[in-house]
């Protein structure tokens, strides 16, 4: 194909080469989805009538450590670029640097908190100078695959401040720049040099009517139709009925508009990597594990209702037959794993190193802080009374005198009564970070652990020593070779880590692991982080994708807060809980 008139926007509608183009999208997020399935789940966004794939780009994977950059294995941005190019895709890349996502920090990585004035997404220089250096790198990747040079169909921002514009033209992008907002955002303006789209879920005309005459004889976008809706620890799961969706994309397309389902298959937050909601809110509430979303293809990448139906809208919009679906691969559902080991927290700290301070400001990770995970702070106590947090708990705490749990301090619990008892005595707050806010104006206050003082009947604590708990694969691996593993004959204490294997005769295949009788924690595949569980709901499973897992021994290894059933159970479908309708 000649290469010298790429995607326009100088009419009502895009063009390519000169002909009129419209964009049918959809988002899938690589770092949600194993690599192994990438493919996958591209030709079946292919099947489904979809000619152009979305994906935002994570600064805080890819920079973990400041000037330690990864886009290597389940990372390689570019691998999926090329993929997706090898598909007959276009892409519609979103590189941030903030990304919102319902991703921990909105995708910024936690180093920046170290800087006690940071002001992230503004001009402030602590900012811009640890943008550069990503941008150098990243920009430098992907200048390549635009389309004047390659593949890569159209970039898409998703920045408020011109520096960032400009910091993509300087670093040599020079393909059609847009900005994404829903209708209170595009209120406030756009960017100049960007062409502005919207996203919602429900059709309002006057919106459409606002955008065109924001920017006339301009082609019109949807650039986040959301097909679905996210889910936080404690709410129900939210549904957003298939035949409404199909509703609104129906009438968007009979409007000669341009599409992006966000999201076409969401994946999963694998890890300690859920973002918060915040804006509205008395106090923020953490994203589930799964990032289901209702999407037209599921977590696990199975076809719904939804996806049948959006198959049959964009085939209209196809002059040729569409690819045939790709078979859906085989479920498994093990045989409980009975746990045969376990290990108190208190004995697993000889495994961490012991450096005394909130969560990011730790010298820990090379002097770039924790980032996720729990850290614990231990003080030495000579009286029972009066503890207050002064809401200096972020998120969670479990409180322990002499190792004997005695509450929880959050958000809503602010104060518990300690018991009285003899001498010196070791008071211990193991506090997790339950996901940093991604979205609104408490951004940037996202600093965990203990973020001020702790006070014992009015007088602060001091003297702490500190235990960085972010459970890296180093560390689990290290835990699960020690020699001090107790056999559950014995009576286990919490917090604690249970181990078990578990044996696979045949080729590994997709499954669900179900942890009933189980309290709150995080599970661990063959050293990999699955991600949160919680009684709580309103997810039950975790989606357990074949690849983490080996034909032959798989070691699985929980970490449980207060209550353990003995059994890690496994089912060949999800489970995410009773359900709402998105309001």
């Amino acid at each position: 194909m000649s290469r010298t008139d790429g995607l326009q926007a100088n009419t009502s509608q895009f063009t390519l080469e000169g002909k009129p183009f419209r964009i049918l999208g959809g988002s899938i997020h690589y770092f949600r989805v194993p690599r192994a399935y990438w493919e996958d789940r591209l030709l079946k966004m292919k099947a489904c009538g979809i000619n152009t794939l979305t994906t935002y780009v994570p600064w805080n994977l890819h920079e973990p450590e400041r000037g330690v950059f990864n886009f290597e294995d389940d990372l390689d941005l570019e691998a999926y670029l090329q993929l997706a190019a090898s598909l007959g895709l276009w892409v519609i890349l979103r590189p941030g640097p903030y990304i919102c996502a319902e991703w921990d920090f909105g995708g910024l990585p936690s180093w920046l908190l170290r800087d006690p004035n940071m002001k992230v997404r503004t001009t402030y220089p602590g900012f811009t100078d640890a943008v550069n250096p990503y941008f150098d790198l990243l920009i430098k990747k992907v200048v390549p695959y635009q389309y004047s040079n390659g593949e890569v169909k159209k970039i898409h921002i998703r920045f408020f401040f011109f520096n960032f514009l400009c910091a993509l033209l300087s670093r040599g992008i020079t393909e059609l720049l847009v900005t994404s907002d829903n209708s209170q955002g595009l209120n406030k303006g756009g960017v100049k040099g960007a062409l502005g789209t919207l996203n919602f879920q429900r059709l309002h005309p006057k919106d459409i009517k606002y955008l065109d005459d924001m920017q006339p004889h301009k082609p019109k976008m949807v650039m986040e139709y959301w097909s679905g809706w996210f889910d936080t620890w404690g709410d129900l799961h939210h549904v957003f009925p298939a035949e409404d969706m199909i509703a609104v994309v129906t009438e968007i397309l009979k409007m000669d508009m341009s599409i992006n389902l966000y999201m076409f298959h969401g994946g999963t937050n694998f890890g300690f990597m859920n973002g918060g909601l915040a804006e509205g809110l008395r106090f923020p509430k953490p994203m589930i594990t799964s990032y289901d979303y209702d999407a037209p293809l599921s977590e696990a990448g199975d076809y719904t209702t939804k996806y049948r139906l959006l198959r049959n809208v964009f085939s209209h919009y196809h002059s040729e037959d569409l690819p045939k679906t790709p078979i859906l691969s085989e479920r498994q559902a093990h045989q409980p794993a009975v746990i045969h080991q376990h290990l108190s927290l208190w004995d697993s700290l000889q495994f961490i190193d012991k450096r005394p301070i909130n969560m990011e400001n730790l010298p820990v990770n090379n002097h770039n802080g924790q980032s996720y995970g729990y850290t614990l702070y231990e003080t030495a106590i000579n009286s029972g009374g009066s503890l207050k947090s002064n809401n200096n708990i972020r998120d969670r705490a479990l409180v322990f005198v002499e190792k004997q749990f005695i509450g929880v301090l959050d958000y809503e619990s602010l104060e518990l009564m300690l018991p009285d008892g003899k001498g010196k005595r070791t008071l211990s707050f193991l506090v997790e970070n339950f996901g940093r806010v991604n979205y609104g104006p408490s951004l940037g206050e996202q600093r965990k652990g203990i973020v001020g003082d702790i006070e014992l009947n009015k007088k602060p604590l001091q003297d702490f020593l500190i235990y960085s708990l972010e459970m890296k694969p180093a560390f689990i691996n290290r835990l699960q070779t020690s020699g001090h593993w107790v056999s559950m004959r014995q009576k286990p204490s919490f917090p604690g880590f249970f181990q078990t294997k578990l044996h696979i005769k045949t080729q590994p295949k997709d499954t669900f692991v179900n942890l009933p009788g189980w309290g709150k924690g995080v599970i661990f595949v063959n050293g990999r982080n699955l991600g949160r569980y919680y009684s709580a709901g309103p997810q039950q499973t975790l989606y357990l994708p074949a690849p983490w897992l080996n034909r032959g021994e798989n070691q699985l290894m929980v970490f449980e807060e207060k209550e353990a059933d003995g059994k890690i159970q496994f089912s060949s479908s999800a489970d995410y809980g009773m359900t709402v309708d998105v309001k």
